[in-house]
C-alpha cells in the first residue's frame, strides 16, 4: 500500500475529526510502522488515516509509514485481512504494528453512556452507527467519536506469540495476517475499555482461540484415537458443541440485559439493591489480580438478574454464568447468551467429547481471568434451606487452576436473599408432590406478572473468599486433566463455601416472625403476643451478633405489625381485625410458604436444638454417664441430620456445641457432670428453646419415612419415585391423624433427603429380616428424637404459663 503523505493530507482536509481525549503519536523508536486500521465504513477508514496524518511528527519519514484495513470487529461479515499485510509480515523487516479504530460513544445521561431500550427502538445500537449515522452524529454530536489506538507491538514479538498459539514451524507464515488481526482487536479492546469503562470486558474470538490451541488439537487427536473415530468427525462434534456451549458477549446486549433485569425486579422489589459497596469494592481489587467465581444462593429466577445489575451499576464487568440448557428458550436464552451465559447440558456423563469441550472452555475463561458463576446447589431451593452442593463445575475450575491455568482463583460466596419471593407458592406445590412447570416465554411471562405485587427488598451479602491456593495448594502445571468429583479435597472445598454461604446469609424481620409462629402452634397471635413469642428469639440474635438485614425492630409493635401485614399482604398470613384487636395467624395450607423464609436462617438454631435434645437424653433415668451420653447423643443427631445441614468437622462442631450452651449458662459442664437434677435445672436456663420449631418437620418428615421403609417386604426392589409418593400419602394421613404435629413435615423434598439418608445407611437396599430389623431400628431412633422435642415443647408451654422462668 503507498504510503500516507499527499492522499493523507487530502482526507485530514475533507474529513473534521474530533480531538476529546485523542490519543497521541504511539512511542515506536523509530522504523517501520504499520497501522491496523479496524475501521467498520469508509467514512472510519478516512478517519482513522486523517488521524495518522495529523498527529504525524514532523520528522518521521512518511515513506516508512503504512496503513492496512484489518476486518472490523463490528461487522459479522468476515473478511480477510488486506493481502499486502501478510507480505509486509513476511519480508525480512521487524516492523512496529500499530492498531486504531474509531469509537462511537452513547449520548451521556445522568453521567453514563450506556445504551437503552430505546435506541433498540429508535436506531439500534449507539456505538454502532450506520454510514448515514455515523456522518450525522459526527456533524451534530463529534464529541460522541473517538480515536482509540491499541499497544503497539513489533512484528517479531507478534511471529513468536503466533507460533507458540498454533505451534507452526519457524519459516511459516499462512494465517498470521488473522493472527496479527485478532491480536490487534483484543489490543484495541483494552484500549476502549479505558474510554468506555471496565464493566463492558467481553471475550472475543472464544472459537477461534479455542479451536486453534495446540492443547485442544492434540487433545481432538487423541480423544478420536481413544474413541476409536475419524479425527475430523470428532473435531467437527467438538466445534458444534463449543459453539453451543460458549457465550458470545456484546456491550450494546450487555445494556439492554441489565436495563430489562432492572425493569423485571424492581417491579416487585424496587429500584435499589441492598450491599456493601466497600466489600464489593475488595473484591474488584481482588479481580483485578485473579479469576474470580461467585457462587450465590439460589432461591429465585431472580438471583442472576440482581447479581448482574448490581455488578453493571459498580463498573464491574458481567460474569460468565453456568446455565442450564433448559433456560435456552426463545427469546430469554439468545438474549442472555449474548450478555455471558453459557449453556450446559444437565447431563453428560457418557459423553467424552463434550466433557473435554467443557473443560477447553472453562480453561480458556480461568486463563483470561473473566469471572465466573454459577449456583452451588444446582437448582433452586424449594425448603428455603441451602442445599447440598454439587461438584461439577467446581471441578472444571479446580482443575484448570491444579494445572496452572492461573496463579490462583478466588471462590466468592455470596447470599442473596429476599424479604419474601415470589416463587414460593410454585416450590410449596412442588414439597407437596406437583410437578415442576417447563422452562419456556409462557413460564417466564408468569414471574413476569407475579411481580406487580411488592415483596420487600433484596440483600446481597459477601462471605469470606476461599483462595484455591490456599485450599488446594500450588499449582502443577503437568498435571493431567481430571475433573474428579469425587475427590474428598474438592468435597470439603464445596463444603467450606457452603458454610460460609450460610455466615453471611442476613436475618430477616421476616424470617424471624416466620420462626416464632411456626412454634406457637396452629393459634392466631395479637401484635403484642407475637413480640413476646420474639423477645428471646430477638435476644438471641443480639446475643450472637448475627447478621441482619437491617437493625432488628421486632421488639416494637411498628416494626411486629410491618412484617405481619407484609405476610398478609402476599397471602402467608391472615389477619382477623373484626374484634377489639387484630389477631395474625398461618394461612390454611401456608406452613410451607411460612417455613421456607424461616429455613433461610435456621442454620443459626440447630445446634442450640441440638443441645436441648442432648441434655434430654443426659437427665433421663438409667444414664450412668450424663456427660458422656449427652455428647454421644449430639453426635448420633449431627449423624440423623447430616444430609440437612452444613455441620462442623468434629472436633469444631464440639467446640460450637460448647459455646452454645455458654451462652445460657458459664458452668453448664459442672452441672451436666452432676446428674439429672442438676440438668433439670440448666434446661430453663436456655433462652429461647429451638427444638421444637428447628427440629420438628424434619425428624417427623424422616419418621414418616422411616415408618415407610418398616412397612415394606425387605427383599422388595426400592423404586424412588413410588416410594416417595407413598411417604407423601402417608404423611397426609398421620398429620390428620395428629400422628405428626407439623403441616410442613409433609414435604417430597423432606422425603427424598430422609431416603438419601436411608440409603447412606445401607437401608434401601433389598434384604432379609436382618435388613427388616435395622429399618425398624431407624425408625424408633426417628421416634425416640420426636418425644424429646415434645418435651422441650411441653417445658416452652411450662414457661408460657409462668411455671419455669
Amino acid at each position: 500500500m503507498p504510503s500516507l503523505g499527499y492522499n493523507g493530507r487530502l482526507m485530514a482536509s475533507a474529513v473534521q475529526t474530533p480531538r476529546i481525549d485523542e490519543p497521541g503519536w504511539p512511542t515506536l523508536h523509530g522504523g517501520r510502522v504499520l497501522f491496523l486500521l479496524d475501521a467498520a465504513s469508509s467514512l472510519e477508514e478516512r478517519l482513522l488515516r486523517a488521524w495518522i496524518e495529523r498527529n504525524r511528527p514532523e520528522d518521521a519519514d512518511p515513506t516508512r509509514l503504512e496503513s492496512f484495513r484489518i476486518p472490523s470487529s463490528r461487522r459479522r461479515r468476515r473478511r480477510r485481512p488486506d493481502p499486502k499485510l501478510e507480505a509486509a509480515l513476511a519480508a525480512g523487516e521487524n516492523p512496529i504494528l500499530a492498531p486504531l479504530r474509531v469509537v462511537w460513544l452513547a449520548e451521556e445521561r445522568e453521567g453514563r453512556r450506556s445504551a437503552r431500550l430505546s435506541d433498540v427502538l429508535k436506531l439500534g445500537d449507539p456505538r454502532d452507527p450506520d454510514p448515514l449515522r455515523s456522518r450525522w452524529l459526527l456533524h451534530t454530536a463529534p464529541e460522541r467519536c473517538r480515536i482509540v489506538a491499541g499497544e503497539p507491538a513489533p512484528a517479531s514479538e507478534l511471529r513468536d506469540r503466533w507460533r507458540s498459539a498454533v505451534g507452526s514451524d519457524v519459516g511459516d507464515t499462512v494465517g498470521i495476517a488473522d493472527f496479527v488481526a485478532r491480536q490487534a482487536v483484543l489490543a484495541l479492546e483494552r484500549a476502549e475499555r479505558r474510554l468506555r469503562g471496565n464493566r463492558y470486558k467481553v471475550a472475543r474470538f472464544v472459537d477461534e482461540d479455542i479451536l486453534s490451541r495446540p492443547a485442544f488439537r492434540g487433545g481432538v487427536t487423541r480423544l478420536a484415537r481413544q474413541l476409536g473415530r475419524r479425527e475430523s468427525s470428532v473435531s467437527r462434534e467438538a466445534s458444534r458443541y463449543l459453539r453451543e456451549i460458549a457465550a458470545s458477549q456484546s456491550p450494546f446486549v450487555i445494556d439492554l440485559v441489565v436495563q430489562l433485569w432492572h425493569l423485571l425486579y424492581s417491579r416487585g422489589y424496587g429500584d435499589v439493591l441492598e450491599y456493601d459497596r466497600a466489600e464489593l469494592e475488595g473484591l474488584s481489587a481482588l479481580a483485578q489480580q485473579h479469576p474470580v467465581v461467585f457462587l450465590p444462593t439460589h432461591k429465585s429466577n431472580l438471583d442472576h438478574a440482581v447479581l448482574q445489575s448490581m455488578l453493571h451499576e459498580n463498573g464491574l464487568p458481567p460474569t460468565h454464568t453456568a446455565g442450564g440448557i433448559n433456560m435456552n428458550f426463545f427469546p430469554i436464552g439468545p438474549l442472555v447468551r449474548r450478555s455471558g451465559v453459557f449453556f450446559i447440558r444437565r447431563s453428560f456423563k457418557d459423553n467424552a467429547v463434550y466433557k473435554f469441550v467443557l473443560h477447553h472452555y472453562i480453561d480458556y475463561l480461568i486463563e483470561k481471568r473473566f469471572s465466573l458463576e454459577w449456583y452451588l446447589e444446582g437448582g433452586r431451593s424449594r425448603s428455603g434451606k441451602l442445599l447440598p452442593p454439587r461438584f461439577g463445575m467446581l471441578a472444571y475450575v479446580v482443575d484448570a487452576y491444579r494445572r496452572g491455568k492461573s496463579e490462583d482463583v478466588y471462590l466468592i460466596p455470596v447470599s442473596i436473599a429476599y424479604d419474601q419471593i415470589s416463587d414460593v407458592g410454585d416450590y410449596t406445590a412442588e414439597q407437596r408432590g406437583a410437578a415442576k412447570r417447563a422452562e419456556s416465554f409462557g413460564w417466564f411471562l408468569g414471574i413476569v406478572r407475579r411481580l406487580r405485587r411488592r415483596y420487600g427488598d433484596i440483600h446481597i451479602c459477601f462471605g469470606e473468599p476461599v483462595s484455591l491456593h490456599k485450599a488446594v495448594g500450588p499449582p502443577e502445571p503437568n498435571a493431567e486433566p481430571s475433573a474428579d468429583e469425587e475427590n474428598l479435597s474438592l468435597q470439603k472445598l464445596a463444603f467450606e463455601v457452603c458454610v460460609r454461604i450460610n455466615r453471611a446469609t442476613p436475618i430477616t424481620p421476616i424470617s424471624l416472625v416466620t420462626l416464632a409462629l411456626l412454634g406457637q402452634g396452629d393459634r392466631a397471635h395479637s401484635v403484642e403476643e407475637t413480640i413476646l413469642a420474639l423477645r428471646n428469639l430477638v435476644e438471641y440474635v443480639r446475643k450472637r451478633h448475627l447478621a441482619t438485614t437491617h437493625e432488628i425492630d421486632l421488639d416494637t409493635a411498628e416494626g411486629v405489625r410491618r412484617a405481619l401485614d407484609q405476610l398478609v399482604d402476599n397471602g402467608v398470613l391472615t389477619r382477623y381485625d373484626e374484634g377489639p384487636e387484630a389477631v395474625y395467624a398461618i394461612s390454611p395450607d401456608q406452613h410451607l410458604s411460612a417455613a421456607y423464609y424461616r429455613n433461610t436462617v435456621i442454620h443459626y438454631f440447630v445446634n442450640g436444638a441440638i443441645a436441648e435434645l442432648a441434655l434430654l437424653r443426659a437427665a433421663e433415668d438409667g444414664v450412668a454417664d450424663p456427660a458422656g451420653e449427652f455428647w454421644e447423643e449430639a453426635m448420633r443427631l449431627r449423624d440423623l441430620l447430616k444430609f440437612e445441614f452444613f455441620f462442623a468437622e468434629k472436633e469444631i462442631f464440639l467446640a460450637e456445641m460448647r459455646q452454645e450452651l455458654s451462652l445460657h449458662d458459664s458452668d453448664w459442664e459442672t452441672r451436666l457432670e452432676r446428674g439429672a437434677d442438676a440438668i433439670t435445672g440448666l434446661l430453663p436456663r436456655i433462652r429461647p428453646f429451638s427444638a421444637h420449631r428447628i427440629l420438628r418437620p424434619f425428624l417427623e418428615a424422616y419418621r414418616v419415612v422411616g415408618d415407610a421403609l418398616a412397612r415394606r417386604d425387605p427383599g422388595e426392589p426400592l423404586d424412588e419415585s413410588a416410594f416417595l409418593n407413598d411417604c407423601l400419602a402417608l404423611g397426609k394421613q398421620y398429620s390428620l391423624q395428629r400422628h405428626i404435629k407439623s403441616a410442613e413435615s409433609v414435604s417430597k423434598v423432606l422425603f427424598a433427603t430422609a431416603l438419601r439418608l436411608a440409603a447412606n445407611r445401607g437401608l434401601t437396599d433389598p434384604g432379609g429380616e436382618d435388613q427388616k430389623a435395622r429399618r425398624g431400628a431407624f425408625a424408633e431412633e426417628l421416634r425416640e428424637a420426636i418425644r424429646r422435642v415434645d418435651a422441650v415443647e411441653a417445658l416452652v408451654h411450662a414457661r408460657h404459663s409462668g411455671l419455669i422462668g
